[in-house]
């Protein structure tokens, strides 16, 4: 049991990597160069969805979305920790940092939900292509990606209301670049446990649920693949999820390897470094692996570059 006798707080102070003095300066130009890289990247994505009709599909339609989570993700996450490299003054209201973790916890899940319903779209496509139309139609999509937003929604407001239902006091220091829940948690004078639990419980529960989701899709995609007598109509289905599988593994790989790590301050120290692979280094390379992998894309692109220079 955590003493309560201590001055409960009302502002966290985000360390970031002010134990890095040296690393201050590269990881400020890193954090800008890859926050103006994914703005650049996924706005271009959803500018090339919106202007060619060719990319007026479900696929596209689920890659549209996926771009504008990752532009918030790391919207949420990076201005502010860029501002940290510059700011004396670290600290952040606890209803601020509550209000960025509820949009981190959003993002993230939504995330996670839409590479799930991009996997069951390449299912459709490629084990019944012949009920593609049929099943993918414009308000079966719109209805997955919205329940996809409410799921986040009720998800983050779960663990966001879990977290900040306990009292906080004595230490406000948080050793990581943004509000992030277990951190968050060890600075809790209140007996945390069954919070830790529920904290864990769902965010394993959506995890697990969509990567279960996601290897049953691909375990009957791989099986259809494999039934393609052609090489030249095998390569062609592989290329369709190609960059969805890319994706996948980047982002369920990393989440991964940050949890799988024991509770500790050394694994705490690595964990800031790895949580800017899934805030920022992936949201960044999204559109450049979607860019290089997919056809469609790259003559939309080359649709608009001509049309601007013969303009």
């Amino acid at each position: 049991m955590k003493d309560n006798n201590q001055t409960a707080i009302s502002e966290v102070d985000l360390l970031g990597f002010s134990d890095l003095p040296k690393l201050q300066g590269l990881l400020f130009v890193a954090f800008m160069a890859m926050y103006v890289f994914t703005l650049l990247g996924n706005l271009g994505m959803v500018a090339f969805i919106k202007i060619d009709p060719q990319l007026h599909t479900p696929m596209y339609f689920f890659l549209g979305n996926l771009s504008c989570v990752d532009i918030c993700y790391s919207s949420a996450i990076t201005p502010r920790a860029l501002a940290s490299f510059i700011m004396e003054k670290k600290s952040m209201s606890l209803i601020g940092c509550a209000t960025q973790l509820c949009f981190i916890s959003i993002m993230a899940s939504a995330e996670s939900f839409l590479l799930s319903v991009m996997a069951y779209d390449r299912y459709v496509a490629i084990c019944n292509p012949l009920l593609y139309i049929s099943v993918m139609t414009q308000k079966f999509c719109m209805q997955m990606v919205g329940t996809v937003y409410i799921i986040s929604l009720a998800y983050s407001l779960i663990q966001t209301g879990n977290i900040f239902s306990l009292s906080f006091c004595g230490s406000n220091e948080i050793n990581h670049f943004y509000c992030d829940p277990l951190p968050l948690l060890k600075l809790s004078c209140s007996d945390a446990f069954l919070n830790e639990i529920i904290l864990s419980t769902f965010a394993s529960s959506v995890a697990l649920l969509n990567a279960a989701a996601i290897f049953l899709s691909y375990v009957r995609i791989i099986s259809a693949i494999l039934k393609i007598r052609s090489a030249a109509g095998r390569q062609k289905a592989f290329s369709t999820c190609a960059s969805h599988f890319i994706t996948v593994v980047l982002f369920f790989g990393t989440l991964v390897f940050m949890y799988a790590l024991p509770s500790s301050h050394s694994s705490m120290n690595k964990n800031r470094f790895i949580s800017i692979v899934y805030t920022m280094f992936i949201p960044m390379v999204n559109p450049v692996i979607y860019s290089l992998r997919n056809k469609d894309v790259k003559q939309a692109l080359k649709k608009l570059l001509n049309k601007k220079w013969n303009s």
